[in-house]
Protein backbone atom coordinates (compact mmCIF):
# COMPACT_ATOMS: atom_id res chain seq x y z
CA UNK A 1 0.00 0.00 0.00
CA UNK A 2 1.23 3.51 -0.61
CA UNK A 3 2.26 5.65 1.93
CA UNK A 4 1.37 9.00 0.64
CA UNK A 5 -2.62 9.77 0.72
CA UNK A 6 -3.75 9.39 -3.03
CA UNK A 7 -4.25 12.76 -4.57
CA UNK A 8 -8.30 13.05 -5.45
CA UNK A 9 -9.86 15.38 -8.53
CA UNK A 10 -13.69 16.14 -8.70
CA UNK A 11 -14.91 13.34 -10.62
CA UNK A 12 -17.33 14.64 -13.69
CA UNK A 13 -21.06 13.64 -14.26
CA UNK A 14 -23.63 13.89 -16.84
CA UNK A 15 -26.09 16.11 -15.59
CA UNK A 16 -28.69 13.36 -15.21
CA UNK A 17 -26.23 11.40 -13.06
CA UNK A 18 -25.31 14.85 -10.94
CA UNK A 19 -28.39 15.18 -10.21
CA UNK A 20 -29.93 11.92 -9.02
CA UNK A 21 -26.61 9.93 -7.38
CA UNK A 22 -22.85 11.91 -8.11
CA UNK A 23 -21.01 8.76 -6.12
CA UNK A 24 -18.51 6.80 -8.02
CA UNK A 25 -18.50 3.42 -7.99
CA UNK A 26 -15.08 3.37 -6.47
CA UNK A 27 -16.81 6.05 -3.57
CA UNK A 28 -18.94 3.57 -2.33
CA UNK A 29 -16.99 1.46 -0.09
CA UNK A 30 -16.91 4.86 1.87
CA UNK A 31 -19.95 6.52 1.36
CA UNK A 32 -22.64 3.26 1.98
CA UNK A 33 -21.38 2.43 5.55
CA UNK A 34 -21.69 6.25 6.51
CA UNK A 35 -24.76 6.07 4.96
CA UNK A 36 -25.88 3.36 7.16
CA UNK A 37 -24.67 4.77 10.43
CA UNK A 38 -26.78 7.47 9.21
CA UNK A 39 -29.31 5.25 8.65
CA UNK A 40 -29.19 3.62 12.37
CA UNK A 41 -28.88 6.78 13.56
CA UNK A 42 -32.05 8.23 12.78
CA UNK A 43 -33.91 4.85 13.24
CA UNK A 44 -33.20 5.42 16.62
CA UNK A 45 -33.75 9.18 16.71
CA UNK A 46 -36.75 8.70 15.35
CA UNK A 47 -38.70 6.06 17.91
CA UNK A 48 -36.90 7.71 20.59
CA UNK A 49 -38.02 11.03 19.82
CA UNK A 50 -41.95 9.88 19.18
CA UNK A 51 -41.78 7.56 23.05
CA UNK A 52 -40.28 10.31 24.98
CA UNK A 53 -42.80 12.95 23.95
CA UNK A 54 -45.50 10.27 24.30
CA UNK A 55 -44.57 9.67 28.18
CA UNK A 56 -44.01 12.79 29.50
CA UNK A 57 -46.88 14.78 27.56
CA UNK A 58 -49.30 11.73 28.89
CA UNK A 59 -47.93 11.65 32.45
CA UNK A 60 -47.13 15.41 32.89
CA UNK A 61 -48.83 17.62 29.93
CA UNK A 62 -46.42 19.84 27.40
CA UNK A 63 -46.68 22.28 28.99
CA UNK A 64 -44.06 20.24 31.50
CA UNK A 65 -41.60 19.92 28.58
CA UNK A 66 -40.35 23.46 28.76
CA UNK A 67 -39.19 23.20 32.42
CA UNK A 68 -37.79 19.71 31.46
CA UNK A 69 -35.55 21.28 28.88
CA UNK A 70 -34.30 24.04 30.73
CA UNK A 71 -34.28 22.00 34.02
CA UNK A 72 -33.05 18.22 32.63
CA UNK A 73 -31.70 18.57 29.35
CA UNK A 74 -29.91 22.40 29.47
CA UNK A 75 -27.02 21.23 32.90
CA UNK A 76 -26.76 17.53 31.26
CA UNK A 77 -25.35 18.51 27.90
CA UNK A 78 -23.04 21.24 29.59
CA UNK A 79 -22.08 18.20 31.81
CA UNK A 80 -21.65 16.08 28.42
CA UNK A 81 -19.81 18.64 26.86
CA UNK A 82 -17.49 19.28 30.12
CA UNK A 83 -16.75 15.67 30.08
CA UNK A 84 -16.46 15.19 26.93
CA UNK A 85 -13.90 17.83 26.37
CA UNK A 86 -11.73 16.22 28.98
CA UNK A 87 -12.46 12.71 27.13
CA UNK A 88 -11.36 13.55 24.05
CA UNK A 89 -7.68 14.52 25.29
CA UNK A 90 -7.48 10.98 26.82
CA UNK A 91 -8.86 8.45 24.64
CA UNK A 92 -8.47 7.66 21.00
CA UNK A 93 -11.24 8.75 18.73
CA UNK A 94 -12.36 5.60 18.19
CA UNK A 95 -12.78 5.08 21.82
CA UNK A 96 -14.57 8.42 22.47
CA UNK A 97 -17.35 7.23 20.19
CA UNK A 98 -17.33 4.09 21.96
CA UNK A 99 -17.48 5.70 25.28
CA UNK A 100 -20.50 8.24 23.93
CA UNK A 101 -22.47 5.59 22.32
CA UNK A 102 -22.78 2.73 25.27
CA UNK A 103 -24.09 4.82 28.02
CA UNK A 104 -27.13 5.09 25.46
CA UNK A 105 -27.44 1.20 24.79
CA UNK A 106 -27.54 0.25 28.11
CA UNK A 107 -29.66 3.06 29.42
CA UNK A 108 -32.51 2.70 26.94
CA UNK A 109 -32.75 -1.56 27.22
CA UNK A 110 -32.65 -1.14 30.81
CA UNK A 111 -35.68 1.52 30.91
CA UNK A 112 -37.99 -0.68 28.62
CA UNK A 113 -36.85 -4.22 30.70
CA UNK A 114 -36.32 -2.94 34.14
CA UNK A 115 -37.47 0.75 35.01
CA UNK A 116 -40.61 0.99 33.67
CA UNK A 117 -42.27 -2.64 34.92
CA UNK A 118 -41.26 -1.23 38.21
CA UNK A 119 -42.83 2.16 37.71
CA UNK A 120 -45.24 2.49 40.88
CA UNK A 121 -42.65 1.03 43.25
CA UNK A 122 -40.26 4.40 42.07
CA UNK A 123 -42.31 7.10 41.12
CA UNK A 124 -44.67 8.84 43.88
CA UNK A 125 -48.24 8.45 44.39
CA UNK A 126 -50.96 10.23 42.14
CA UNK A 127 -52.21 11.63 45.15
CA UNK A 128 -48.28 12.84 47.19
CA UNK A 129 -47.74 14.94 43.72
CA UNK A 130 -51.37 16.73 43.53
CA UNK A 131 -50.93 17.80 46.87
CA UNK A 132 -47.51 19.54 46.01
CA UNK A 133 -48.88 21.31 43.18
CA UNK A 134 -52.09 22.73 45.01
CA UNK A 135 -49.95 23.66 48.24
CA UNK A 136 -46.65 25.17 45.28
CA UNK A 137 -48.59 26.42 42.08
CA UNK A 138 -45.66 28.45 40.59
CA UNK A 139 -43.65 25.06 40.64
CA UNK A 140 -46.82 22.60 39.34
CA UNK A 141 -44.81 21.51 36.22
CA UNK A 142 -41.71 20.46 38.39
CA UNK A 143 -43.70 18.32 40.77
CA UNK A 144 -45.22 16.73 37.66
CA UNK A 145 -41.97 16.27 36.18
CA UNK A 146 -41.21 14.65 39.14
CA UNK A 147 -44.33 12.91 39.23
CA UNK A 148 -42.94 10.50 36.75
CA UNK A 149 -39.09 11.19 37.19
CA UNK A 150 -38.02 8.33 35.24
CA UNK A 151 -39.99 9.15 32.05
CA UNK A 152 -37.90 12.55 32.89
CA UNK A 153 -34.70 10.85 32.63
CA UNK A 154 -36.00 8.72 29.30
CA UNK A 155 -36.82 12.40 27.95
CA UNK A 156 -33.02 13.94 28.91
CA UNK A 157 -31.69 10.83 26.78
CA UNK A 158 -33.08 10.65 24.03
CA UNK A 159 -32.90 14.36 23.57
CA UNK A 160 -29.01 13.77 24.40
CA UNK A 161 -29.62 11.23 21.60
CA UNK A 162 -30.46 13.74 19.18
CA UNK A 163 -27.29 16.50 19.96
CA UNK A 164 -24.47 13.60 20.91
CA UNK A 165 -25.12 10.71 18.49
CA UNK A 166 -26.88 12.99 15.32
CA UNK A 167 -25.18 16.49 15.58
CA UNK A 168 -21.82 15.48 16.90
CA UNK A 169 -20.39 12.15 17.04
CA UNK A 170 -21.81 11.28 13.23
CA UNK A 171 -20.99 14.57 11.81
CA UNK A 172 -17.76 14.57 13.26
CA UNK A 173 -16.60 11.46 12.09
CA UNK A 174 -18.28 12.55 8.48
CA UNK A 175 -16.21 15.57 8.35
CA UNK A 176 -13.25 13.95 9.61
CA UNK A 177 -13.20 11.61 6.75
CA UNK A 178 -14.89 13.09 4.13
CA UNK A 179 -12.78 15.58 1.64
CA UNK A 180 -14.36 18.86 0.53
CA UNK A 181 -15.31 17.78 -2.69
CA UNK A 182 -17.04 14.72 -1.32
CA UNK A 183 -18.85 16.42 1.23
CA UNK A 184 -20.65 18.78 -1.71
CA UNK A 185 -21.89 15.54 -3.43
CA UNK A 186 -22.01 12.93 -0.37
CA UNK A 187 -23.47 15.62 2.17
CA UNK A 188 -26.75 15.89 0.45
CA UNK A 189 -27.43 12.19 0.08
CA UNK A 190 -26.15 11.46 3.76
CA UNK A 191 -30.03 12.49 4.85
CA UNK A 192 -31.88 10.35 1.72
CA UNK A 193 -30.57 6.74 3.05
CA UNK A 194 -30.94 8.59 6.64
CA UNK A 195 -34.59 9.58 6.50
CA UNK A 196 -35.53 6.00 4.88
CA UNK A 197 -34.95 4.96 8.58
CA UNK A 198 -37.58 8.09 9.43
CA UNK A 199 -40.35 6.20 7.02
CA UNK A 200 -39.16 2.63 8.56
CA UNK A 201 -38.98 3.61 12.47
CA UNK A 202 -42.37 5.73 11.78
CA UNK A 203 -44.08 2.25 10.61
CA UNK A 204 -42.06 0.62 13.67
CA UNK A 205 -44.01 2.54 16.02
CA UNK A 206 -47.06 2.81 14.52
CA UNK A 207 -47.05 -0.93 14.32
CA UNK A 208 -45.75 -1.61 17.57
CA UNK A 209 -48.31 1.37 19.44
CA UNK A 210 -51.33 -0.97 17.46
CA UNK A 211 -50.99 -4.31 19.07
CA UNK A 212 -53.99 -4.13 21.76
CA UNK A 213 -55.66 -6.46 19.69
CA UNK A 214 -53.26 -9.06 20.04
CA UNK A 215 -53.41 -9.19 23.72
CA UNK A 216 -56.35 -9.59 26.42
CA UNK A 217 -58.14 -7.02 28.35
CA UNK A 218 -56.20 -5.71 31.33
CA UNK A 219 -52.36 -6.47 29.82
CA UNK A 220 -50.37 -3.16 29.56
CA UNK A 221 -50.39 -2.78 26.44
CA UNK A 222 -47.74 0.43 26.55
CA UNK A 223 -45.40 -2.01 28.21
CA UNK A 224 -45.32 -4.39 25.75
CA UNK A 225 -45.06 -1.49 23.25
CA UNK A 226 -42.01 -0.11 24.65
CA UNK A 227 -40.47 -3.77 25.01
CA UNK A 228 -40.13 -3.78 21.39
CA UNK A 229 -39.25 -0.49 20.56
CA UNK A 230 -36.12 -0.42 23.14
CA UNK A 231 -34.98 -3.78 21.76
CA UNK A 232 -35.26 -2.22 18.17
CA UNK A 233 -33.15 0.93 19.33
CA UNK A 234 -30.63 -1.61 21.39
CA UNK A 235 -29.92 -3.77 18.08
CA UNK A 236 -29.52 -1.01 16.21
CA UNK A 237 -27.39 1.04 18.62
CA UNK A 238 -25.22 -2.22 17.98
CA UNK A 239 -25.32 -2.17 14.56
CA UNK A 240 -23.76 1.15 14.76
CA UNK A 241 -21.06 0.19 16.59
CA UNK A 242 -20.33 -2.43 14.06
CA UNK A 243 -20.19 -0.58 10.93
CA UNK A 244 -17.74 2.14 12.64
CA UNK A 245 -15.42 -0.96 13.86
CA UNK A 246 -15.31 -2.40 10.58
CA UNK A 247 -14.88 1.28 8.59
CA UNK A 248 -11.64 1.98 11.00
CA UNK A 249 -10.20 -1.30 9.82
CA UNK A 250 -11.32 -1.55 6.39
CA UNK A 251 -11.75 2.27 5.35
CA UNK A 252 -9.81 4.51 7.15
CA UNK A 253 -6.93 2.21 6.67
CA UNK A 254 -6.86 3.03 2.99
CA UNK A 255 -4.88 6.64 2.21
CA UNK A 256 -7.16 6.23 -1.08
CA UNK A 257 -10.37 7.20 1.15
CA UNK A 258 -8.78 8.83 4.02
CA UNK A 259 -5.83 11.55 3.47
CA UNK A 260 -4.71 10.64 6.98
CA UNK A 261 -4.43 7.22 6.65
CA UNK A 262 -0.99 6.59 7.40
CA UNK A 263 -0.14 10.19 9.05
CA UNK A 264 -2.92 9.78 11.23
CA UNK A 265 -0.66 8.77 14.36
CA UNK A 266 1.55 11.43 13.73
CA UNK A 267 -1.42 14.21 13.77
CA UNK A 268 -2.72 12.81 16.98
CA UNK A 269 0.54 13.16 18.74
CA UNK A 270 0.37 16.61 17.49
CA UNK A 271 -2.70 17.05 18.64
CA UNK A 272 -3.17 20.26 20.43
CA UNK A 273 -3.96 20.05 24.41
CA UNK A 274 -6.02 22.70 25.83
CA UNK A 275 -7.95 22.58 29.32
CA UNK A 276 -11.32 23.09 29.23
CA UNK A 277 -11.07 27.27 30.44
CA UNK A 278 -9.00 27.10 27.83
CA UNK A 279 -10.90 25.39 25.17
CA UNK A 280 -13.65 27.84 25.82
CA UNK A 281 -11.67 30.49 25.76
CA UNK A 282 -10.44 29.42 22.31
CA UNK A 283 -14.12 29.12 20.92
CA UNK A 284 -15.41 32.12 22.19
CA UNK A 285 -12.58 34.21 20.16
CA UNK A 286 -14.12 32.74 17.31
CA UNK A 287 -16.51 34.80 15.34
CA UNK A 288 -17.20 31.78 12.64
CA UNK A 289 -18.18 29.53 15.46
CA UNK A 290 -19.98 32.34 16.88
CA UNK A 291 -22.51 32.60 13.70
CA UNK A 292 -22.65 28.92 13.54
CA UNK A 293 -23.94 28.85 17.18
CA UNK A 294 -26.29 31.56 16.62
CA UNK A 295 -28.45 29.76 13.25
CA UNK A 296 -27.80 26.32 15.64
CA UNK A 297 -29.72 28.39 18.61
CA UNK A 298 -32.17 30.17 16.23
CA UNK A 299 -33.34 26.68 14.62
CA UNK A 300 -33.46 25.38 18.35
CA UNK A 301 -35.65 28.12 19.94
CA UNK A 302 -37.89 28.58 17.15
CA UNK A 303 -39.11 24.88 16.45
CA UNK A 304 -39.25 24.48 20.58
CA UNK A 305 -41.50 27.73 20.41
CA UNK A 306 -43.80 25.87 17.80
CA UNK A 307 -43.61 22.17 18.92
CA UNK A 308 -44.71 22.39 22.11
CA UNK A 309 -47.65 24.46 21.55
CA UNK A 310 -48.81 21.85 18.91
CA UNK A 311 -48.23 18.50 21.45
CA UNK A 312 -50.83 20.62 23.83
CA UNK A 313 -53.53 20.20 21.24
CA UNK A 314 -51.90 16.67 20.01
CA UNK A 315 -52.95 15.34 23.47
CA UNK A 316 -56.06 17.00 23.76
CA UNK A 317 -57.14 14.54 20.22
CA UNK A 318 -55.23 11.73 21.35
CA UNK A 319 -55.69 10.51 24.48
CA UNK A 320 -54.11 7.42 25.52
CA UNK A 321 -49.98 6.43 25.26
CA UNK A 322 -50.67 4.22 22.20
CA UNK A 323 -52.96 6.35 20.42
CA UNK A 324 -50.51 8.98 20.52
CA UNK A 325 -47.43 7.30 19.90
CA UNK A 326 -49.38 5.19 16.77
CA UNK A 327 -49.97 9.06 15.59
CA UNK A 328 -46.49 10.14 16.03
CA UNK A 329 -44.81 7.22 14.44
CA UNK A 330 -47.35 7.73 11.34
CA UNK A 331 -46.11 11.34 11.72
CA UNK A 332 -42.17 10.36 11.53
CA UNK A 333 -43.61 8.48 8.53
CA UNK A 334 -44.70 11.12 6.87
CA UNK A 335 -41.73 13.56 7.90
CA UNK A 336 -39.39 10.61 6.36
CA UNK A 337 -41.50 10.93 2.48
CA UNK A 338 -41.24 14.67 2.64
CA UNK A 339 -37.94 14.81 3.74
CA UNK A 340 -36.80 12.99 0.93
CA UNK A 341 -38.74 14.52 -1.88
CA UNK A 342 -37.06 17.71 -0.62
CA UNK A 343 -33.80 16.27 -1.10
CA UNK A 344 -34.41 15.29 -4.46
CA UNK A 345 -35.54 18.43 -5.37
CA UNK A 346 -33.02 20.97 -2.88
CA UNK A 347 -29.63 19.06 -2.94
CA UNK A 348 -28.66 20.68 -6.36
CA UNK A 349 -29.24 24.07 -4.60
CA UNK A 350 -26.17 23.75 -2.68
CA UNK A 351 -23.61 23.30 -5.86
CA UNK A 352 -26.11 25.36 -7.99
CA UNK A 353 -26.75 28.73 -6.02
CA UNK A 354 -24.19 28.50 -3.54
CA UNK A 355 -23.81 27.73 0.59
CA UNK A 356 -26.11 31.10 1.38
CA UNK A 357 -28.93 29.81 -1.05
CA UNK A 358 -29.01 26.39 0.96
CA UNK A 359 -28.68 27.82 4.42
CA UNK A 360 -31.51 30.61 4.72
CA UNK A 361 -33.88 28.38 2.59
CA UNK A 362 -34.71 26.56 6.27
CA UNK A 363 -35.83 29.90 7.93
CA UNK A 364 -37.85 31.05 5.38
CA UNK A 365 -39.90 28.12 5.63
CA UNK A 366 -40.13 28.04 9.03
CA UNK A 367 -41.08 31.42 9.36
CA UNK A 368 -44.08 31.04 6.56
CA UNK A 369 -45.71 27.79 8.17
CA UNK A 370 -45.15 28.55 11.99
CA UNK A 371 -46.69 32.17 11.42
CA UNK A 372 -49.65 30.30 10.08
CA UNK A 373 -50.01 27.69 12.93
CA UNK A 374 -49.99 30.41 15.16
CA UNK A 375 -52.80 32.37 13.10
CA UNK A 376 -54.94 29.69 12.99
CA UNK A 377 -54.50 28.70 16.78
CA UNK A 378 -54.83 32.51 17.60
CA UNK A 379 -57.95 33.15 15.29
CA UNK A 380 -59.45 29.99 16.17
CA UNK A 381 -62.51 31.54 17.11
CA UNK A 382 -62.90 33.93 14.14
CA UNK A 383 -62.04 30.96 11.91
CA UNK A 384 -64.70 28.29 13.61
CA UNK A 385 -66.11 28.73 9.53
CA UNK A 386 -63.44 26.87 8.57
CA UNK A 387 -63.72 24.02 10.75
CA UNK A 388 -67.60 23.96 10.46
CA UNK A 389 -67.08 23.70 6.58
CA UNK A 390 -65.04 21.21 7.04
CA UNK A 391 -66.64 19.11 9.50
CA UNK A 392 -63.73 18.86 11.65
CA UNK A 393 -63.33 19.84 15.16
CA UNK A 394 -60.82 22.99 15.90
CA UNK A 395 -58.30 20.88 17.88
CA UNK A 396 -57.95 18.39 14.86
CA UNK A 397 -57.42 21.33 12.76
CA UNK A 398 -54.19 22.71 14.60
CA UNK A 399 -53.05 19.35 14.71
CA UNK A 400 -53.30 18.66 11.16
CA UNK A 401 -51.62 22.69 10.74
CA UNK A 402 -49.27 21.39 13.16
CA UNK A 403 -48.01 18.41 11.87
CA UNK A 404 -47.72 19.81 8.26
CA UNK A 405 -45.17 22.66 9.80
CA UNK A 406 -43.37 20.23 11.85
CA UNK A 407 -43.03 17.97 8.32
CA UNK A 408 -41.73 21.04 6.72
CA UNK A 409 -39.28 22.53 8.66
CA UNK A 410 -37.82 19.11 9.46
CA UNK A 411 -37.93 18.17 6.09
CA UNK A 412 -35.67 21.63 5.31
CA UNK A 413 -33.62 20.84 8.77
CA UNK A 414 -32.60 17.35 7.49
CA UNK A 415 -32.32 18.13 3.49
CA UNK A 416 -30.86 21.63 3.72
CA UNK A 417 -30.01 22.69 7.36
CA UNK A 418 -27.80 20.16 8.23
CA UNK A 419 -25.75 19.51 5.57
CA UNK A 420 -25.01 23.41 5.13
CA UNK A 421 -24.50 23.99 8.87
CA UNK A 422 -21.41 20.71 8.49
CA UNK A 423 -20.00 22.19 5.71
CA UNK A 424 -19.61 25.17 7.52
CA UNK A 425 -16.86 23.20 9.90
CA UNK A 426 -14.82 21.51 7.01
CA UNK A 427 -12.39 24.42 6.42
CA UNK A 428 -12.10 24.85 9.96
CA UNK A 429 -8.37 23.53 11.78
CA UNK A 430 -8.99 20.10 13.74
CA UNK A 431 -9.19 22.09 17.40
CA UNK A 432 -12.57 23.80 16.36
CA UNK A 433 -13.68 21.41 14.04
CA UNK A 434 -13.39 18.73 17.01
CA UNK A 435 -14.04 20.90 20.28
CA UNK A 436 -15.59 23.70 19.03
CA UNK A 437 -18.31 21.25 17.10
CA UNK A 438 -18.65 19.69 20.26
CA UNK A 439 -19.82 23.08 22.21
CA UNK A 440 -21.61 24.38 19.14
CA UNK A 441 -23.96 21.41 18.93
CA UNK A 442 -24.34 20.23 22.07
CA UNK A 443 -24.62 23.18 24.01
CA UNK A 444 -26.08 25.63 21.44
CA UNK A 445 -28.46 23.03 20.41
CA UNK A 446 -29.72 22.30 23.30
CA UNK A 447 -29.36 26.22 24.53
CA UNK A 448 -31.62 27.02 21.70
CA UNK A 449 -34.36 24.70 22.69
CA UNK A 450 -33.80 25.93 26.53
CA UNK A 451 -34.33 29.51 25.41
CA UNK A 452 -37.47 29.03 23.75
CA UNK A 453 -38.26 26.86 27.07
CA UNK A 454 -37.33 29.77 29.02
CA UNK A 455 -39.74 32.07 27.29
CA UNK A 456 -42.58 29.42 27.90
CA UNK A 457 -41.57 29.07 31.54
CA UNK A 458 -41.71 33.08 32.24
CA UNK A 459 -45.19 33.20 30.12
CA UNK A 460 -46.82 30.09 31.56
CA UNK A 461 -45.80 30.65 35.35
CA UNK A 462 -47.53 35.19 34.77
CA UNK A 463 -50.92 33.11 35.89
CA UNK A 464 -52.43 30.17 37.72
CA UNK A 465 -54.29 29.31 34.49
CA UNK A 466 -51.55 30.33 31.87
CA UNK A 467 -51.56 27.56 29.11
CA UNK A 468 -49.98 26.97 25.87
CA UNK A 469 -52.84 28.60 24.01
CA UNK A 470 -53.27 31.55 26.20
CA UNK A 471 -49.51 32.34 25.90
CA UNK A 472 -49.53 32.09 21.86
CA UNK A 473 -49.77 35.93 20.76
CA UNK A 474 -46.50 36.24 22.76
CA UNK A 475 -44.75 32.96 21.71
CA UNK A 476 -45.57 33.98 18.07
CA UNK A 477 -43.89 37.28 18.32
CA UNK A 478 -40.88 35.87 19.99
CA UNK A 479 -40.40 33.15 17.46
CA UNK A 480 -40.67 35.60 14.60
CA UNK A 481 -37.74 37.95 16.05
CA UNK A 482 -35.30 34.43 16.61
CA UNK A 483 -35.79 33.52 13.24
CA UNK A 484 -34.50 37.10 11.52
CA UNK A 485 -31.92 37.10 13.92
CA UNK A 486 -30.94 33.32 12.54
CA UNK A 487 -31.25 35.27 8.96
CA UNK A 488 -29.09 37.60 9.60
CA UNK A 489 -26.14 35.46 11.02
CA UNK A 490 -26.57 32.93 7.89
CA UNK A 491 -26.15 36.07 5.97
CA UNK A 492 -22.61 36.66 7.63
CA UNK A 493 -21.21 32.84 7.89
CA UNK A 494 -22.18 33.00 4.48
CA UNK A 495 -18.99 35.41 3.81
CA UNK A 496 -16.71 34.05 6.21
CA UNK A 497 -17.52 30.31 4.66
CA UNK A 498 -16.85 31.18 1.28
CA UNK A 499 -13.67 33.08 2.51
CA UNK A 500 -12.11 30.21 4.46
CA UNK A 501 -13.17 28.04 1.38
CA UNK A 502 -11.21 30.14 -1.10
CA UNK A 503 -7.95 29.68 1.44
CA UNK A 504 -8.39 26.14 2.06
CA UNK A 505 -8.05 25.71 -1.70
CA UNK A 506 -5.14 28.16 -2.15
CA UNK A 507 -3.26 26.74 0.42
CA UNK A 508 -3.96 22.76 -1.38
CA UNK A 509 -2.69 24.02 -4.93
CA UNK A 510 0.38 25.38 -2.91
CA UNK A 511 1.07 22.20 -1.64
Amino acid sequence: MSTQPVPQQEPQFSKLRAAIWPIQGSEMKKFLPMGLIMFFVLFNYTILRDTKDTLVVGASGAEAISFLKFWGVTPVSILFVILYAKLSNILSKENLFYACLIPFIVFFGAFAYIIYPNKALLHPSAESVQALQQSIPALRFIFALWGAWSYSIFYIMSEMWGSVVVSLLFWQFANEITRTGEAKRFYTLFPLLGNVALILSGQTVTYFSAISHLYPEGTDIWGISLNYMMGAVVVSGLAIMAIYWWMNRAVLTDPFYYDQAETGKKVKKEKPKLSIGESFKYLISSPYLGFVALIVLGYGMAINLVEVTWKSQLKLQYVTENDYSAFMGNFSTFTGFATIALIIMGKGIVRRYGWFTGAILTPIILLITGGLFYIFVIFREQLDWLTIAMGVTPVFMAVMIGATQNILSKGTKYSLFDPTKEMSYIPLDQELKVKGKAAVDVIGGRLGKSGGAVVQQVLLLTSATATQITIAPYSCTIMIMVILAWMFAASKLSVMYNKKVAERELELKAA
